[in-house]
């Protein structure tokens, strides 16, 4: 098994959108997704921005929240593209498992034929109806499709295992939304490595135990982050969300772990 990591651009934002207490910061982050080559074939998790170019991101997002993050310098990190540059078709992807459903992450909804598209079931009645406050993050048009939903039941199914061979693992991590999930990947070199998504956007979060910027619940949120520390204890690498710093030390395509 190989775990492929890639990268759909940059957010120009704010640190205190990411930890609290740390606005007025400058910080600058990588918006990454992740291409698991299994034996019984590809997986996604996540898969950046919807749009190709920022002037379509820009069109498409509303002015509040493009003006916060500046979403940039996509290059060649559209899914599609970066698939296609690892040799991938779209019709190889036998799974899309989806952390949430915020603007940056669940672009590639839709994209993939073959798939089953892995979500928890809150998570989508939550991006339909969100508070006021998280309104803005959720772009319609990127999920609001016609696929083939597997739909986790939170607790009910916290470490979910995806082929039922232990090396695919999702984790219910709520706190960021309501319905966020965590993939845990049991590779047989490099040892297993949770992907946090937004359940964990920093070594800083992690470490300290601060808040995110942006949670629907910061007890759950604090929740999903001590049983991190406790993964990591275990001898899992907690692999962040949206930490520029740590993002400099993962290996990006074409190298892999294995």
């Amino acid at each position: 098994m190989r775990l492929y990591v890639f990268q759909c651009g940059v957010l120009y934002s704010d640190k205190g959108a990411f930890v609290a207490g740390t606005a007025g910061t400058k910080f600058d982050v990588p918006v990454p997704y992740f291409l698991i080559k299994h034996e019984k074939g590809y997986v996604l998790f996540d898969s950046g921005h919807n749009k190709k170019t920022i002037e379509d991101a820009k069109a498409a997002l509303p002015k509040v929240i493009f003006d916060a993050y500046h979403p940039a310098d996509f290059g060649d990190g559209y899914v599609l593209d970066a698939l296609e540059k690892a040799g991938v078709k779209p019709e190889e992807i036998v799974y899309h498992i989806c952390s949430h459903l915020h603007f940056d992450h669940s672009g590639g909804i839709g994209l993939f034929p073959n798939a089953t598209y892995v979500l928890q079931r809150q998570e989508l009645q939550y991006a339909y109806m969100p508070d006021p406050f998280m309104k803005l993050a959720y772009l319609r048009e990127d999920f609001d499709r016609d696929v083939n939903w597997l739909l986790l039941d939170g607790w009910n199914d916290h470490k979910y295992d995806l082929f039922d061979d232990g090396k695919i693992i999702i984790h219910y991590t709520p706190g960021h939304t309501p319905g966020h999930q965590s993939v845990q990947v049991n590779l047989e070199e490099s040892g297993p490595m949770l992907l946090a998504a937004d359940a964990c956007y920093t070594v800083e979060n992690l470490t300290d135990l601060k808040l995110s910027g942006l949670a629907c619940d910061n007890s759950a949120y604090t929740n999903t982050l001590k049983r991190f520390q406790d993964l990591q204890k275990r001898g899992v690498q907690i692999v962040t969300g949206h930490d520029p710093e740590a993002w400099r030390s993962m290996k990006k395509f074409p190298a892999f772990y294995q």
